[in-house]
């Protein structure tokens, strides 16, 4: 369980998806348990790490906490309301869309060859603003209620609306990440459905993934980082779908 932790954080530091790691780890090793409660460790777990990986960004990379902190206000609120809906509707009616999600999103990035090759940030407009903002509410939402393929999302997000190349989204979408995190954690914290020692235990092994993903992602640059981005989308396309057709055969 913590091996799966430090590996859950080792990836999602450098391109996200580390929930497919750390989720199924804990669902396996804890049948008994309520799916919330389990979602909410998970949360625990891994806001611990995002939060060490962010730190490890900012020792290099430079943010725009001007565009960013209303953007994580916002993906606060959703992952909120987003993790108030598992309880009323079931997660598993948007598992087969994911795989569809993601293969968009490959496709998009292999078409696309110089797509966050060079750091170049876009000067918003009001609308451009708001469009933006629009997205990250409705990608903290899927992260509260769901998850799976989050940090692919927001990076795509970042590189392609934003200007960021690989890196800077990288450490962006991490940023956001904690935003979502606390807001579902707040929600399952408050209903009592979050196992806090064992999710204090993931944490500190998701953060040490954490920090070193960074550290590898900071170390080997962008280049590197979409490499790991397009073979860590085509990972959550095969569980995704392989899930989903499980499920749903």
């Amino acid at each position: 369980m913590l091996c799966a932790a430090f590996s859950a954080g080792f990836v999602d530091a450098i391109v996200g998806g580390g929930g497919l790691i750390q989720l199924p780890a804990l669902l396996a090793g804890y049948p008994s348990s309520a799916p919330p409660v389990l979602l909410g460790t998970n949360k625990l777990g891994s806001i611990c790490g995002t939060t060490g990986a962010v730190m490890r960004y900012l020792r290099v990379v430079r943010l725009p906490w001007r565009v960013l902190l209303p953007s994580a206000v916002v993906a606060f609120l959703a992952a909120f309301a987003g993790a108030s809906l598992v309880s009323a509707v079931s997660p598993a009616l948007f598992r087969p869309l994911v795989p569809i999600m993601l293969g968009v999103v490959l496709v998009y990035v292999l078409w696309h060859k110089d797509l966050g090759a060079r750091h170049a940030p876009v000067l918003f407009s009001r609308r451009r603003g708001y469009l933006a903002l629009a997205a990250i509410f409705s990608i903290g939402l899927y992260d509260g209620f769901f998850g799976p393929g989050t940090g692919s999302f927001l990076m795509l997000l970042f590189i392609r609306f934003y200007g960021f190349d690989f890196l800077h989204a990288s450490a962006a979408a991490r940023a956001i990440n904690v935003a979502t995190n606390a807001g579902a954690l707040l929600f399952f914290g408050i209903h009592g459905e979050v196992h806090w020692g064992l999710g204090i235990a993931l944490g500190a092994c998701n953060a040490v993934g954490s920090v070193l993903g960074a550290h590898t992602a900071v170390k080997q640059g962008s280049k590197f980082v979409r490499v790991a981005f397009i073979a860590i989308v085509i990972t959550l396309m095969a569980k995704t779908g392989a899930d989903a057709w499980t499920l749903h055969p």
